[in-house]
């Protein structure tokens, strides 16, 4: 039904706008007492969907990637849709507006999109304000989520650091793990801090002070799909190095190989299915190259539920969606689950 009837209509409204209009559409279903049939139609619920990761007990291996609920503001609606986790952000210190409009743009003909937002987002206290309504873990109706932490535009890389210590500082006591994305390609230079040694030591500040708490969170870093073997092979030095609990592979895409849509030339991190390949790609080389030293979350052209399990088999312990979910709609999580049961 999602894809005869209402992606077309959602498909023909410009992607920025009808994404905050389904915002307020899921929102009010929500508030007038959908949520249970929502929970009826799409979740999967089986012990043998349960994951224990990092320390953490993920209802079903399948959530929401960052950059869908930048500001927290429908984590438990969402949810809804069958979810086992979400990651909420990309969130920085101040209030930023991102990159001037127009800065999503749909290719249909690939499955596609292309992003330039530039972590558009409210500000890490306005997210925090927000988690504070989430259940304490292990309470009834707690979702578990994931905060994806970056820096403001205008911080130079010299003084990264300190923006994502803020904003771990402020989410420690609201998320359940934090994924540290210095792989967006719609931050200038962000990418820069990929390098070896401004990555080891942003990760390992983030370790100390992490090594401080009470109870530690896992601490993970997302990656970029266009690094080289060389570069790879740094990332698994530095998880080694800094002791961090594990990798996101893989963020959006700067290449353009093989697309047909219109829309191709645009500038931006490129998501969907021209992306499955390379991103399944880089977990399986991660994971055979470090002998499976580390958990891998697995994202990027998840359209089926082949897909999945095809990052799974590469080496991913879990999946995240972002694209695919809006392309196939709530069902997918449900196709995947019940895969990963008849697997």
């Amino acid at each position: 039904m999602y894809k005869q009837l209402l992606r077309p209509l959602l498909f023909s409204v410009d992607p920025e706008k009808i994404h905050y209009t389904t915002f307020k559409g899921i929102r009010f279903f929500n508030n007038i007492g959908f949520s249970g049939v929502f929970r009826s139609m799409y979740q999967k619920k089986d012990p043998k969907l349960e994951k224990e990761l990092f320390g953490l007990k993920f209802p079903n291996p399948v959530g929401l990637a960052a950059g869908f609920d930048k500001d927290a503001k429908l984590y438990r609606e969402l949810s809804n849709f069958g979810f086992g986790f979400i990651e909420i952000g990309t969130v920085t210190p101040k209030p930023q507006a991102g990159n001037p409009k127009k800065r999503l743009f749909r290719l249909k003909e690939d499955q596609a999109l292309i992003n330039r937002m530039g972590f558009n987002n409210g500000g890490v206290a306005e997210a925090v304000e927000r988690l504070k309504h989430n259940p304490k873990p292990g309470e009834n109706g707690h979702v578990l989520i994931g905060g994806n932490i970056g820096k403001n535009k205008t911080t130079p890389n010299e003084e990264a650091v300190n923006d994502y210590v803020l904003c771990f500082e402020a989410l420690f006591d609201y998320v359940d793990y934090f994924v540290v994305n210095v792989s967006s390609p719609n931050t200038p230079n962000l990418r820069a801090l990929q390098d070896k040694e401004p990555l080891t030591k942003l990760l390992k500040v983030l370790k100390t002070s992490n090594n401080k708490k009470q109870n530690p969170k896992p601490i993970l870093l997302k990656i970029a799909p266009d690094l080289t073997n060389e570069q790879l092979d740094d990332i698994i030095e530095i998880v080694s190095e800094t002791k961090i609990e594990g990798v996101i592979a893989t963020n959006t895409t700067i290449s353009r190989d093989g697309l047909t849509s219109e829309n191709k030339t645009e500038t931006g991190g490129l998501s969907g299915k021209p992306l499955t390949k390379r991103s399944t790609e880089v977990i399986a080389y991660l994971h055979t190259k470090s002998k499976g030293a580390f958990p891998i979350i697995g994202v990027g052209g998840i359209h089926t539920a082949a897909d999945a399990l095809e990052k799974m088999e590469a080496g991913a312990s879990l999946v995240q969606l972002y694209t695919g979910f809006i392309y196939e709609g709530p069902g997918l999580i449900k196709k995947i689950n019940k895969a990963l049961l008849n697997a």
